[in-house]
Protein backbone atom coordinates (compact mmCIF):
# COMPACT_ATOMS: atom_id res chain seq x y z
CA UNK A 1 0.00 0.00 0.00
CA UNK A 2 3.13 2.47 0.50
CA UNK A 3 3.68 4.91 -2.29
CA UNK A 4 0.59 3.93 -3.91
CA UNK A 5 -2.50 6.28 -4.65
CA UNK A 6 -5.38 3.51 -4.33
CA UNK A 7 -9.00 4.67 -5.58
CA UNK A 8 -11.93 2.68 -4.74
CA UNK A 9 -15.74 3.32 -5.23
CA UNK A 10 -17.09 0.92 -1.94
CA UNK A 11 -20.92 -0.22 -1.52
CA UNK A 12 -22.02 1.69 1.17
CA UNK A 13 -24.94 0.86 3.11
CA UNK A 14 -29.04 2.63 3.35
CA UNK A 15 -29.18 5.98 5.24
CA UNK A 16 -29.35 6.36 8.81
CA UNK A 17 -32.66 8.30 8.86
CA UNK A 18 -32.04 8.68 12.73
CA UNK A 19 -28.34 10.43 12.26
CA UNK A 20 -29.67 12.48 9.14
CA UNK A 21 -32.12 14.19 11.53
CA UNK A 22 -29.67 14.78 13.86
CA UNK A 23 -27.59 16.37 10.89
CA UNK A 24 -30.53 18.85 10.27
CA UNK A 25 -30.92 19.85 14.16
CA UNK A 26 -34.51 18.13 14.58
CA UNK A 27 -34.47 17.06 18.08
CA UNK A 28 -36.92 14.98 19.96
CA UNK A 29 -39.77 13.32 18.54
CA UNK A 30 -40.74 13.68 14.58
CA UNK A 31 -43.49 14.81 13.86
CA UNK A 32 -45.47 13.31 10.62
CA UNK A 33 -44.26 16.91 8.50
CA UNK A 34 -40.88 16.13 8.81
CA UNK A 35 -41.13 12.57 8.29
CA UNK A 36 -42.81 13.49 5.37
CA UNK A 37 -40.25 15.63 3.86
CA UNK A 38 -37.32 13.56 4.62
CA UNK A 39 -38.49 10.83 3.07
CA UNK A 40 -39.35 12.96 -0.30
CA UNK A 41 -35.95 13.82 0.26
CA UNK A 42 -34.33 10.79 0.65
CA UNK A 43 -36.47 10.25 -3.22
CA UNK A 44 -35.02 13.21 -4.40
CA UNK A 45 -31.40 11.80 -3.98
CA UNK A 46 -31.72 8.19 -4.67
CA UNK A 47 -28.95 6.95 -7.14
CA UNK A 48 -27.46 10.12 -7.53
CA UNK A 49 -24.59 9.52 -4.70
CA UNK A 50 -21.34 8.49 -6.71
CA UNK A 51 -18.94 7.20 -3.39
CA UNK A 52 -15.64 7.67 -4.34
CA UNK A 53 -12.66 7.79 -2.10
CA UNK A 54 -8.18 7.78 -2.49
CA UNK A 55 -6.06 7.05 0.12
CA UNK A 56 -2.40 6.50 0.52
CA UNK A 57 -0.26 5.55 3.20
CA UNK A 58 2.57 6.84 4.92
CA UNK A 59 5.35 6.07 7.47
CA UNK A 60 5.62 8.79 9.90
CA UNK A 61 8.05 9.97 12.41
CA UNK A 62 7.79 12.80 15.44
CA UNK A 63 10.24 15.55 15.11
CA UNK A 64 11.46 18.83 17.70
CA UNK A 65 9.24 21.06 16.54
CA UNK A 66 6.10 19.10 15.16
CA UNK A 67 5.23 15.70 13.10
CA UNK A 68 6.59 14.50 10.08
CA UNK A 69 3.39 13.21 8.32
CA UNK A 70 5.31 11.82 5.51
CA UNK A 71 3.26 14.05 3.13
CA UNK A 72 4.28 17.36 5.18
CA UNK A 73 5.52 18.33 8.46
CA UNK A 74 3.11 19.44 11.19
CA UNK A 75 2.75 21.72 14.13
CA UNK A 76 0.12 20.58 16.68
CA UNK A 77 -0.61 18.90 19.94
CA UNK A 78 -3.70 17.27 19.15
CA UNK A 79 -1.67 15.23 15.88
CA UNK A 80 0.73 14.33 18.94
CA UNK A 81 -2.04 13.11 20.83
CA UNK A 82 -4.23 11.19 18.08
CA UNK A 83 -0.89 9.16 16.35
CA UNK A 84 0.30 8.55 19.51
CA UNK A 85 1.54 4.58 19.35
CA UNK A 86 1.50 4.72 15.62
CA UNK A 87 4.64 4.40 13.12
CA UNK A 88 2.12 4.94 10.16
CA UNK A 89 -1.37 6.93 8.79
CA UNK A 90 -3.48 6.17 6.15
CA UNK A 91 -4.58 9.34 4.25
CA UNK A 92 -7.31 9.61 2.41
CA UNK A 93 -9.95 11.77 0.50
CA UNK A 94 -13.70 11.11 0.14
CA UNK A 95 -16.73 12.42 -1.89
CA UNK A 96 -20.17 11.59 -2.33
CA UNK A 97 -20.22 13.60 -6.05
CA UNK A 98 -21.32 16.82 -7.07
CA UNK A 99 -25.15 16.10 -7.94
CA UNK A 100 -26.03 16.96 -4.15
CA UNK A 101 -25.11 20.08 -4.38
CA UNK A 102 -26.71 20.73 -7.68
CA UNK A 103 -29.92 19.89 -5.80
CA UNK A 104 -29.37 21.69 -3.06
CA UNK A 105 -29.07 24.84 -5.30
CA UNK A 106 -32.15 24.05 -7.08
CA UNK A 107 -33.95 23.86 -4.17
CA UNK A 108 -32.04 26.72 -1.92
CA UNK A 109 -34.55 29.39 -3.43
CA UNK A 110 -37.81 27.42 -3.90
CA UNK A 111 -37.97 24.85 -1.23
CA UNK A 112 -35.35 25.86 1.52
CA UNK A 113 -37.01 23.01 3.43
CA UNK A 114 -36.14 20.67 1.11
CA UNK A 115 -32.55 22.07 0.86
CA UNK A 116 -31.80 22.11 3.77
CA UNK A 117 -32.75 18.27 4.72
CA UNK A 118 -30.99 17.39 1.46
CA UNK A 119 -28.28 18.75 2.77
CA UNK A 120 -28.46 17.33 6.27
CA UNK A 121 -28.76 14.11 4.06
CA UNK A 122 -25.71 14.80 1.94
CA UNK A 123 -23.43 15.01 5.58
CA UNK A 124 -25.10 11.29 6.69
CA UNK A 125 -24.02 10.06 3.69
CA UNK A 126 -20.25 11.31 3.61
CA UNK A 127 -19.55 10.28 7.24
CA UNK A 128 -21.32 7.10 6.15
CA UNK A 129 -18.44 6.55 3.29
CA UNK A 130 -15.83 7.24 5.86
CA UNK A 131 -16.99 4.68 8.44
CA UNK A 132 -17.27 2.15 5.26
CA UNK A 133 -13.43 2.49 4.57
CA UNK A 134 -12.55 2.08 7.95
CA UNK A 135 -14.76 -0.89 8.35
CA UNK A 136 -12.85 -2.26 5.47
CA UNK A 137 -9.55 -1.44 7.12
CA UNK A 138 -10.30 -2.76 10.19
CA UNK A 139 -11.77 -6.41 8.09
CA UNK A 140 -8.29 -6.22 6.56
CA UNK A 141 -6.66 -6.50 9.71
CA UNK A 142 -5.73 -2.86 10.19
CA UNK A 143 -5.53 -1.73 13.78
CA UNK A 144 -6.80 2.24 13.20
CA UNK A 145 -7.23 4.88 15.44
CA UNK A 146 -9.88 7.68 15.33
CA UNK A 147 -9.30 9.74 11.96
CA UNK A 148 -9.22 13.51 12.23
CA UNK A 149 -9.27 16.10 9.44
CA UNK A 150 -6.87 19.44 8.90
CA UNK A 151 -8.50 22.65 10.29
CA UNK A 152 -9.49 20.49 13.62
CA UNK A 153 -8.53 21.83 16.87
CA UNK A 154 -5.21 22.73 15.97
CA UNK A 155 -4.54 21.41 13.28
CA UNK A 156 -3.77 24.30 10.62
CA UNK A 157 -6.42 24.23 7.52
CA UNK A 158 -3.68 24.90 4.85
CA UNK A 159 -2.42 21.41 5.61
CA UNK A 160 -5.10 20.77 2.58
CA UNK A 161 -3.29 22.10 0.01
CA UNK A 162 -0.58 19.17 1.10
CA UNK A 163 -3.25 16.79 1.17
CA UNK A 164 -4.74 17.78 -2.26
CA UNK A 165 -1.05 17.86 -3.83
CA UNK A 166 -0.01 14.20 -2.07
CA UNK A 167 -3.39 12.34 -3.14
CA UNK A 168 -3.75 14.01 -6.39
CA UNK A 169 -7.90 14.33 -5.78
CA UNK A 170 -8.75 15.98 -8.59
CA UNK A 171 -7.78 13.55 -10.99
CA UNK A 172 -8.21 10.30 -8.65
CA UNK A 173 -12.04 11.61 -7.85
CA UNK A 174 -12.92 14.67 -9.13
CA UNK A 175 -12.35 16.62 -5.70
CA UNK A 176 -10.99 20.13 -6.07
CA UNK A 177 -9.62 22.98 -3.45
CA UNK A 178 -10.30 26.67 -4.18
CA UNK A 179 -8.33 29.71 -3.14
CA UNK A 180 -10.21 29.84 -0.12
CA UNK A 181 -9.57 26.14 0.69
CA UNK A 182 -12.88 25.12 0.27
CA UNK A 183 -13.96 21.83 -1.28
CA UNK A 184 -16.05 20.82 -4.33
CA UNK A 185 -18.16 19.02 -4.08
CA UNK A 186 -19.10 20.55 -0.75
CA UNK A 187 -19.81 16.91 0.79
CA UNK A 188 -16.54 15.31 0.88
CA UNK A 189 -13.93 14.66 3.17
CA UNK A 190 -10.15 14.72 3.45
CA UNK A 191 -8.94 12.90 7.01
CA UNK A 192 -5.73 11.18 8.87
CA UNK A 193 -6.45 7.46 9.88
CA UNK A 194 -3.50 6.63 12.45
CA UNK A 195 -2.06 2.92 12.23
CA UNK A 196 -0.64 1.61 15.43
CA UNK A 197 2.96 -0.09 15.80
CA UNK A 198 2.63 -3.79 15.08
CA UNK A 199 -0.78 -3.48 12.61
CA UNK A 200 -0.04 -5.10 9.01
Amino acid sequence: MSGIINVIHPSVGPADKKEILRYAGVRGTTDDKTEELLNECLLLVDGKFKYALCYKRFSITPTESGFDLGFATVKSELVKKRLEGCSEIILFAATVGIETDRLIARYSSVSPARAHMIQAIGAERIEALCDTFENILNVDGIDICPRFSAGYGDIPIKLQKDIFKALDCPKNIGLTLNESLLMSPTKSVTAIIGIKRGSK
